[in-house]
């Protein structure tokens, strides 16, 4: 489709170069190319567009390798050879090396040819890319080490942010082997009944009492010790393995709460966090509605948390899965809200209930202007759109007192308590703790 030489080609190409070099005492370079978010093309606007695109991109490519920068099988008189390997993914190799800032270089150019924005069907769409490189004879002297470890770097681009190149170092590589182990035991951890509850109270500013609790997921590894939240979340979002984790939280989270109110404690609501993940299956409110009427929990008593970035998706499904939950009485609230890329008018299409304010403004409140001002006018748009505003992260006497002046409605934080155990709760609401 694009002309370019396909994996079989490439892979000829590649050992041909380092022979070659290999004979000279030459360096080589690998530079392993990914486009990033190539499947919302596709999604968004056909694949008939998405083909276009990765001819264009093909095309953006051949010119920003000048042929002094490429090798084929020509020989010491040097071609240039851009090669697809398949879907979103080309490679370029770079030969007669002389130093590594050259590789650099032509990253950069790469890069700085993709951003320009492409014309598919009269849409004008911006799309960036992420490069690995890994350098022969430096980081492998066969095919397979340097394919492995261009891959490695471009996983590792990614993780920075997208839209930059990155070269191979053994401790990628030591972190990827540490990420396909954990992502092994990630697979067993359920079934091994690895995972356990933590929830942390929410209050109301006004009253000091605990009117809800955030269910948090920890991961008690018989080996690995307690794995730090940071570290599997991510990877289970990128396995698919947040769903199945996501129900079982719900599932736990909504019998816990149903045995705190067949204990006579006065009721308090639930609240679970649902990944954007979720948002693209057909059948998410059967299984939310499956999982509270099998605990016996009335809805009302459930907060679901979702982040920003789902509200960027299909706003007409959205609004109906929305509505659809708050058919049933679950309460739906925005997390980590003013972090995320959302635009502000998807507050007046949702029906949403709370912003939680993100704690990366409530940590600075106190001590910055422009925190200080932003979680002002966060709580005072929450109110006049009728939503509540939840701030996180409050630790010291001196937030909770900017909070209550500046009349936000709950919070949760150190101040009053870390994450506890079910027991450590059911005893705060025994006793009726409060601020």
């Amino acid at each position: 489709m694009t002309g370019l030489p396909n994996r079989t080609l490439f892979k000829e190409h590649l050992e041909r170069a380092i022979l070659y070099a290999t004979r000279h005492k030459k360096m080589i370079a690998l530079l392993f190319l990914d486009m990033d978010r190539f499947k919302n093309i596709n999604d968004t606007l056909g694949h008939d567009a998405g083909d276009k695109l990765l001819k264009e991109m093909a095309e953006r490519l051949k010119t920003s390798v000048r042929k002094t920068d490429s090798v084929s099988h020509e020989g010491p008189e040097l071609a240039g050879t851009v090669s697809r390997l398949g879907g979103d993914e080309f490679t370029i190799l770079l030969s007669d090396i002389v130093q590594i800032q050259d590789v650099s270089r032509v990253a950069r150019r790469i890069l700085e040819s993709i951003s320009q924005p492409f014309l598919l069907d009269g849409h004008e769409i911006v799309i960036t890319a992420s490069i690995g490189i890994s350098i022969y004879p430096n980081d492998g002297a066969d095919i397979v080490h340097l394919i492995k470890d261009a891959d490695t770097a471009m996983y590792r681009a990614k993780e920075l942010g997208k839209n930059n190149f990155q070269f191979y170092t053994q401790s990628m590589n030591d972190k990827a082997f540490a990420l396909l182990v954990m992502e092994g035991q990630l697979y067993k951890a359920l079934e091994r009944e690895e995972f356990f509850l933590h929830y942390q109270p929410q209050v109301d500013i006004r009253t000091g009492r605990i009117i809800g609790v955030e269910a948090l997921v920890r991961w008690q590894h018989p080996e690995l010790g307690m794995v730090s939240p940071a570290s599997f979340i991510p990877l289970a979002e990128e396995t698919g393995l947040i769903i199945p984790i996501d129900e079982w939280v719900l599932k736990t989270a909504c019998s816990q709460n149903k045995r705190w109110q067949a204990a006579g404690f006065p009721p308090i609501k639930i609240s679970t966090n649902l990944s954007a993940k979720h948002f693209a299956r057909k059948n998410l409110m059967e299984a939310i509605a499956k999982i509270v009427h099998d605990t016996g929990m009335d809805p009302h008593y459930l907060d679901l948390e979702i982040t920003e970035s789902v509200l960027v998706r299909n706003v007409g499904e959205l609004i109906i899965i929305f509505q659809e939950l708050k058919g049933i009485g679950v309460s739906l609230l925005i997390d980590d809200f003013g972090t995320g890329y959302s635009s502000l008018s998807y507050l007046k299409k949702f029906s949403l209930d709370v912003l939680k304010i993100d704690q990366s403004f409530v940590r600075e409140i106190t001590t910055d202007s422009g925190s200080a001002a932003i979680t002002k006018t966060i709580i005072e748009m929450a109110h006049n759109l009728n939503l509540r505003a939840l701030a996180e992260g409050v630790e010291t006497e001196e937030q909770f007192t900017f909070l209550l002046e500046n009349e936000c409605d709950v919070f949760q934080g150190y101040l009053f308590s870390k994450p506890q155990p079910a027991e450590e709760i059911t005893r705060f609401l025994r006793d009726g703790k409060s601020l």
